[in-house]
């Protein structure tokens, strides 16, 4: 039995969000993973087996709210990460 093509809708989603926004605010790559885990955590599990599949199912406005809805749990992630990041600088 195959399983590899089964996978959480929200991945590509918040890894594209980050790599588009994210990537260039002085965040080093465990950083970026710890906020797409974050951000992950926070969404709603989707498991589908192909993209395209989710493509026929969601309506535009459904798509722009997913869209939106993984924006804001990304930005959420980085404030997170940029505070424990501080916290650390202080020696907390």
């Amino acid at each position: 039995m195959e399983f590899d093509s089964v996978h959480n809708y929200y991945d590509r989603l918040v890894f594209n969000e980050i790599a588009e926004n994210y990537t260039e605010r002085d965040l080093n790559n465990e950083q970026l993973a710890d906020m797409a885990c974050i951000a992950l955590n926070h969404l709603p599990p989707r498991y589908i087996r192909y993209d395209i599949d989710m493509s026929f199912y969601m309506s535009g406005q459904e798509r722009l709210e997913t869209e939106e809805r993984v924006r804001r749990a990304v930005h959420s992630a980085y404030l997170k990460i940029k505070k424990l990041d501080h916290l650390t600088e202080e020696g907390l």
